[in-house]
């Protein structure tokens, strides 16, 4: 596939610190294949057998501690300060590289996506930083995830649109592969652009995660989706080969530094 656009890099400490959240391996692909969909295994360990431990490292070991302090990240997009309410317990509350990569994207290619008074949804949307950029840029986001993330994604929503935004957010529980025609049937509940950034990991819901984009992108749709992707197992190559056999996909960009991927894709008819 022939790249189309590269992305030019944000220098803000958050963006920065972003790139920094990477780790791979058999033994954590295995352990994370044997957890529930979309969360990763807490390895919870004692604070005092680890208080020199900064947040960084906590996320370059992939291990959400026992500390429940909420935290904040700060980025700038669209020109807007944007701060995301982060926690260290969870990795749907953490702000992961292909995020950011999305959010640049979508800024900086504003005439090849327009988003303006578009019908967006965001899937595994964590702590909201890509629906909040939609948001910002104009469309009438819908961001979903996981019931017990929903409270701090709200949050973050609210807390950077009010005001700012031409449509106000909204945000829905949504379990990849379950009760999709019941929660979101078609076509009443159609979209212009699906994005999803940094949903691919070794968990074992990726044939739901396939299904969930199939129910928003089928024949007809004409949705567009936009999935950026940091590769760290082989599970990530396993299934970009998939997306690329079950859609009409587009390598949009890359960023080799980061082994960030993203990717257009429609409906094959």
């Amino acid at each position: 596939m022939e790249r189309v656009n590269t992305i030019p890099q944000h220098n803000s400490p958050g963006n920065q610190r972003a790139n920094d959240k990477t780790r791979g391996g058999k033994q954590e692909e295995e352990e994370a294949a044997q957890e529930g969909c979309q969360r990763w295994p807490a390895k919870l360990h004692p604070p005092s057998s680890r208080p020199e431990q900064s947040r960084t490292e906590r996320r370059r070991s992939w291990e959400p501690s026992v500390y429940h302090t909420l935290e904040n990240e700060s980025f700038y997009f669209t020109g807007h300060d944007i701060c995301i309410h982060e926690s260290i317990d969870t990795y749907g509350a953490l702000t992961w590289p292909g995020a950011v990569a999305l959010c640049q994207f979508l800024e900086n290619n504003q005439q090849q996506v327009k988003l303006m008074d578009k019908e967006v949804l965001e899937i595994g949307a964590g702590t909201g930083l890509v629906s909040i950029v939609a948001s910002l840029l104009g469309a009438r986001v819908t961001a979903t995830d996981l019931p017990d993330v929903l409270s701090n994604l709200t949050f973050n929503l609210l807390r950077n649109t009010r005001g700012r935004s031409r449509h106000t957010p909204q945000v829905s529980a949504l379990t990849w592969g379950q009760d999709l025609e019941r929660d979101f049937p078609y076509p009443s509940n159609h979209y212009d652009y699906v994005l999803a950034a940094d949903v691919v990991y070794p968990h074992k819901c990726l044939d739901d995660l396939l299904k969930t984009l199939h129910h928003f992108c089928r024949p007809g749709s004409e949705t567009t989706l936009l999935w950026a992707n940091k590769t760290r197992f082989q599970s990530d190559l396993r299934f970009t080969e998939r997306f690329k056999s079950s859609f009409n996909a587009t390598l949009l960009t890359e960023l080799p530094q980061q082994d960030v991927r993203i990717y257009k894709a429609t409906a094959k008819e």
